[in-house]
């Protein structure tokens, strides 16, 4: 019985956190250009993505924060051999592009711009996680309760931002940020590096890939310096 369709001849299915969908998307193109196979990516929250592969999800290669990849190898969902880090993605701010630009040069400057701000909007992916963690940490999140909003992942959180209205102030991966500043988003800056949070982005084959020859090649592609490069240019430190 199988457990998904089957991957076409030359289809890699790549799984990953949406944190890494710019990086991902250079990435692709690069290696679709150099070996001519097709890479197909699918994203999901870091926490959602553990239950999509239990769910029954098919993939070649996984990308995911160290301690979810913990999680899915012990799922037996990914072979820890081979295992490596693909770089870290820091938390950023963001406003709509006409909106005012709060000053966040300093944690002090951040706390007034979160209080000052008509609604305080994040994601509940790995870095609202983080974000949520911040404003208990500030003593900031009882006060901001009442216009707090959360959304499922930066698609959602970011399209809400877009079509907003007032001083909204947003948080979110600056990976995922850098996609949207073409769209109206603008990216204040990272976090204040007393207060800045990296998440770290594992990648490991899939437990019995479906395209096991495509697998292999592009997890070496992915430590080679020139993906590297990409990723760098992209926002992954």
């Amino acid at each position: 019985m199988m457990a998904g369709p089957v991957a076409r001849a030359g289809e890699i299915r790549v799984l990953s956190p949406s944190a890494m969908h710019s990086s991902l998307d250079a990435l692709a193109e690069s290696y679709r250009g150099q070996s001519g196979d097709e890479v197909k990516l699918a994203f999901e929250t870091a926490p959602a993505l553990a239950k999509k592969l239990a769910a029954g999800a098919v993939a070649d290669v996984i990308i995911a924060p160290p301690a979810t990849m913990d999680s899915i190898v012990k799922m037996g969902k990914a072979d820890p051999a081979g295992r490596f880090d693909l770089g870290r993605v820091g938390v950023g701010v963001v406003v709509r592009a006409n909106a005012p630009v709060p000053d966040i040069s300093s944690t002090e400057a951040l706390k007034r711009a979160v209080l000052d701000a008509d609604s305080v909007v994040y994601n509940r992916a790995s870095s609202g996680l983080y974000v949520e963690r911040l404003m208990e940490k500030l003593g900031l999140a009882e006060k901001i309760r009442d216009k707090t909003l959360r959304h499922h992942d930066a698609q959602e959180e970011f399209t809400h931002l877009l079509n907003g209205k007032g001083r909204e102030i947003g948080f979110g991966g600056l990976t995922e940020i850098a996609r949207w500043r073409d769209k109206g988003l603008r990216l204040v800056g990272p976090l204040p590096e007393n207060i800045q949070n990296y998440t770290v982005y594992a990648v490991a084959l899939a437990f019995d890939p479906p395209n096991p020859r495509g697998a292999q090649a592009l997890l070496r592609f992915l430590a080679s310096p020139a993906a590297k490069a990409v990723l760098k240019a992209n926002g992954v430190d």
